[in-house]
């Protein structure tokens, strides 16, 4: 399933400006109040877009779902390479929350999962998760390493589109920098083999 709409998923992330227009954005929906004491007010000269929105409301959910897998990953010793690797990138994937919720907070948007529930590319889901913890030995090493290669190649894909379509400079910074750390984890995910 998850393959069949992964071209639906990119042809959604550029077509954001347009969603947005039509009602169908979160933040059209219900705009966010953010309270100024806690967080600072976005930069008036770049503005941010709907296509930013967008794509900080799925890699929020994207990280933290992966961040579940990587921690069941990192706590099985079956394979010490998987496990030490996926300890660091669950560690990698906390510190991006960091900055995507700080994110989220400037743009005004509500730290909530709007795509609970969604079956989506790159999204690990909860099914995902009951399944990763049946598996054992060779076969859950083998899960994880489809699950975060999907995770990686998804999330480094949306990034780079909103690198090149967002309209606020911050996430685009961030998006590339992201794009650019996923591109080095899965060369290191490529190594460890399986």
């Amino acid at each position: 399933m998850k393959r069949r709409v992964t071209l639906l998923s990119a042809l959604l992330l550029l077509s954001l400006p347009l969603l947005s227009s039509s009602g169908c954005s979160p933040t059209a929906e219900r705009p966010a109040t953010v309270d100024s004491s806690s967080s600072p007010a976005p930069s008036s000269s770049a503005p941010f877009t709907a296509t930013d929105s967008g794509w900080i409301q799925l890699m929020t959910p994207m990280n933290e779902q992966a961040g579940r897998l990587l921690a069941l990953a990192s706590a099985r010793e079956s394979a010490p390479p998987l496990s030490s690797w996926a300890a660091a990138l669950a560690k990698e994937h906390r510190t991006e929350l960091t900055q995507f919720r700080r994110l989220l907070g400037r743009m005004g948007l509500p730290d909530t999962n709007v795509h609970e529930g969604h079956d989506m590319p790159g999204m690990v889901t909860e099914a995902d998760l009951d399944r990763a913890r049946g598996l054992t030995g060779a076969e859950f090493d083998g899960f994880v390493r489809q699950e975060i290669r999907a995770h990686l190649e998804q999330s480094r894909r949306v990034s780079r589109s909103e690198s090149r379509a967002g309209g606020g400079e911050e996430a685009k910074r961030l998006a590339a920098r992201i794009a650019d750390a996923r591109a080095e984890q899965l060369k290191t995910l490529s190594s460890l083999g399986g």
